[in-house]
């Protein structure tokens, strides 16, 4: 269903308000819905992801563009990408290949804070 509040990709673009800036964008596992992991991007990541169905992000430890699964084999194809009613976060649901934490796990959030303690 359309609505007069959708944005246009060029405006979803925009929501990147210098090439320095990021936004935080979690991925989801588009069969399952499991929360894979938290990731951020700029607007040239959203652009490849776009582009070429891969997902891609910003590494804020490496300061550079980073295409999941590039160097681990560990590859998210995104199905569909969503965007909040601000437009400042957003949503990869993906076919994940292997895993999605670096620790090996498939989730990142796989530590789980009970009343009691962490486990």
């Amino acid at each position: 269903m359309s609505s007069s509040s959708e944005k246009t990709l060029a405006e979803i673009f925009n929501s990147f308000d210098s090439e320095e800036a990021l936004l935080p964008v979690i991925v989801q596992d588009h069969l399952s819905n499991e929360v894979l992991m938290l990731a951020y991007l700029n607007r040239r990541a959203l652009e490849m992801s776009v582009a070429t169905g891969r997902a891609t992000y910003w590494s804020r430890s490496r300061n550079e563009i980073w295409v999941k699964g590039e160097s681990s084999g560990n590859i998210q194809r995104v199905v569909e990408i969503a965007y909040d009613c601000d437009g400042d976060s957003f949503l990869y649901r993906v076919e994940q290949t292997g895993v999605a934490c670096h620790t090996g796990e498939r989730s990142c959030f796989f530590r789980i804070i009970h009343s009691g303690g962490l486990h």
